[in-house]
């Protein structure tokens, strides 16, 4: 053991017992450039480490343990700030949480399809009595399936989408046809092409719906194809060749005849007005919805927050800050009588939603309720692109 500039070396026995990871971890966190020595003797090799590195080291084992990746760990630690280095594990957690909701809604989906089937054979899904309380993800208080007899079941759909007051050019787009609803929220350079792109990516996908199975397969294909038109769509046009950072949300739903199948990321929001009542049915992934999840901010305080626009996920052809993932997927139980909303950021951003349930509520039809959201939004200055798509459940 010898001496550094500012403390002892010790060896990597002595230092792996000190900061609880193993010598073969080490030696790999050394590889990856993760935590490499203070001093690797020229002779022998034997790897010397500085006592200051224990706290860094400490850290990396921490990260280990909740399961962040070797390539996520090695940013945080070179971000050096104790208050970055803090703000990027929420970050991480957030996103992490985001995924598992995800997957648990899915797998209790599961559970329930084939429960359901075991009992009743072929003949579909439990459908739920009702909603009780507006709720953030349809996967919280609702289970997907095929409704009951309510015989042959059809949509009736508008959409609308106008440029922000302060915006050179429309990078949202919208969509409605018989089936497919979606809307998408491009940001940076290309995010025009990268908005158009996701939703282009769709609308093959959204004939294959068979069954509640077939939708879910279905779903999933679109949320693959529509990840990839999007990195397609923005790759090579940033400086040197090397992607820009631009990107989309998506929100879209497919209709199968029976229900809807719900693809999402980002912060464009999927609404239901059902029984006089508006429930949103899609979760932001973004920051302050993190920050509102884990108590620390709320409601109101979002709306006037500086990172309010950040995303914690989003379809991007690469760098930008967003994470890189396809969307989550899941069903939707649907209702003769339901309106749904999908709509971008540019909409509730600035209009509350008692004003929007009171427009849907109101509206004699998915037209009008189009055309009075996006008024709404331009009166209220609406800096940014605003794009509804408006369609009703209905008995044919």
């Amino acid at each position: 053991m010898g001496r550094g500039e500012s403390g002892s070396w010790v060896t990597i026995g002595t230092f792996a017992r000190l900061c609880r990871l193993s010598a073969k971890a080490l030696r790999r966190y050394d590889e990856l450039g993760l935590l490499p020595p203070a001093l690797v003797d020229p002779v022998n090799g034997y790897r010397y480490y500085a006592e200051e590195q224990v706290e860094t080291a400490r850290l990396v084992a921490w990260l280990r343990r909740i399961g962040m990746p070797l390539n996520r760990i090695k940013e945080v630690v070179a971000l050096g700030d104790p208050g970055a280095a803090a703000a990027a594990i929420r970050d991480y957690w957030a996103q992490v949480e985001a995924e598992t909701a995800a997957r648990r809604d899915l797998a209790a989906f599961l559970a329930d399809h084939l429960s359901a089937r075991e009992a009743e054979g072929p003949v579909g899904l439990v459908r739920p009595e009702g909603l009780e309380e507006p709720v953030r993800s349809v996967g919280a208080q609702m289970q997907a399936g095929v409704p009951g007899p309510l015989g042959t079941l059809g949509i009736r759909y508008a959409t609308r989408s106008v440029r922000g007051a302060v915006r050179e050019r429309n990078q949202d787009a919208a969509y409605a046809g018989a089936r497919l609803l979606a809307v998408a929220d491009g940001f940076g350079a290309r995010g025009a092409g990268a908005s158009a792109a996701a939703i282009d990516a769709l609308k093959p996908v959204a004939l294959g719906a068979a069954g509640a199975a077939g939708l879910l397969n279905v779903l999933e294909d679109a949320a693959e194809r529509a990840a990839r038109a999007v990195r397609d769509a923005v790759a090579g046009n940033g400086a040197d060749g090397e992607p820009d950072g631009s990107g989309t949300t998506l929100t879209a739903m497919v209709w199968d005849g029976a229900q809807l199948g719900l693809v999402h990321i980002g912060d464009s929001r999927a609404h239901l007005l059902r029984d006089g009542g508006l429930f949103r049915i899609t979760h932001d992934h973004s920051v302050v919805q993190s920050m509102i999840d884990d108590g620390s901010l709320t409601e109101a305080e979002a709306s006037s927050h500086p990172q309010r626009a950040l995303l914690l996920r989003a379809l991007v052809g690469g760098g930008g800050g967003a994470a890189v993932s396809t969307p989550d997927v899941r069903l939707q139980e649907v209702r003769p009588g339901d309106r749904y909303l999908l709509c971008s950021d540019g909409l509730s951003a600035v209009v509350g939603g008692a004003e929007t349930a009171r427009v849907l509520a109101g509206a004699d039809g998915p037209g009008t309720a189009v055309r009075e959201l996006v008024a709404l939004a331009v009166a209220a200055g609406g800096p940014d692109d605003v794009s509804c798509v408006v369609a009703d459940v209905v008995s044919l």
